[in-house]
């Protein structure tokens, strides 16, 4: 969206940062006292209801920001971000982040960005109230695949079962009915570190997609 000219810049206004894998990089809730800049790594953009239910409404990935609208519109933050693995960020603050978007002009173009992130989320609300648990599950797992650069061999998502059935809406019997053909096919197997390697997303949107 910036280009990589003004990409390095804005990634130059604060030094590099590590952060683990599950942890919060933004919480749901709190002012937008900065953005972040996602350098390396992909994330988890969460919305938490009134219940305390949590729903995965998308995932970022590398040359991402995070956090903006709630710096643009001075209101709280709409969502919480989670680290899905290791990530390497930027977090830049408020006042240079404004700074820098009205001194290159980029406050339309935010804007435009921003608002297509909202339709984004609320189509993956409507898939959370309508889909079946394998096209919800499937489809989660393709969000976080399209976050990994490529030519990365495999993909791992650092969360339990319990936590993937959180964040789409069903039970832990469920997912796990769900992933145990995919598991018996070779599309994706339980990783020694915790989570799941995935082999083969096609395959699994398509059986999903099979399973409506």
């Amino acid at each position: 969206m910036l280009g990589e000219r003004l990409w390095a810049q804005l990634r130059d206004l604060a030094p590099v940062r590590v952060r683990p894998a599950r942890s919060v990089l933004l919480r749901q809730g709190d002012p937008g006292t900065h953005v972040i800049v996602l350098a390396e790594g992909s994330a988890l953009v969460t919305l938490t209801g009134s219940d305390g239910e949590r729903a995965l409404l998308s995932v970022r990935g590398a040359g991402e920001l995070l956090g903006e609208l709630a710096v643009l519109d001075a209101k709280p933050r709409s969502a919480s971000v989670i680290a899905a693995e290791v990530c390497r960020i930027h977090l830049v603050p408020a006042a240079d982040f404004l700074r820098f978007v009205e001194g290159n002009g980029l406050v339309n173009s935010l804007l435009r960005h921003a608002i297509a992130r909202i339709r984004e989320g609320e189509a993956v609300r409507l898939e959370l109230a309508t889909a079946c648990v394998p096209v919800r599950l499937a489809n989660a797992l393709s969000r976080l695949a399209r976050a990994v650069p490529a030519g990365r061999p495999g993909l791992v998502v650092r969360l339990t079962q319990a936590e993937l059935s959180q964040m789409i809406g069903a039970s832990r019997n469920a997912v796990g009915t769900a992933i145990k053909p995919w598991r018996e096919r070779g599309w994706l197997e339980t990783d020694a570190g915790g989570g799941l390697l995935i082999h083969d997303i096609a395959a699994i949107e398509a059986q999903a997609r099979g399973a409506k």
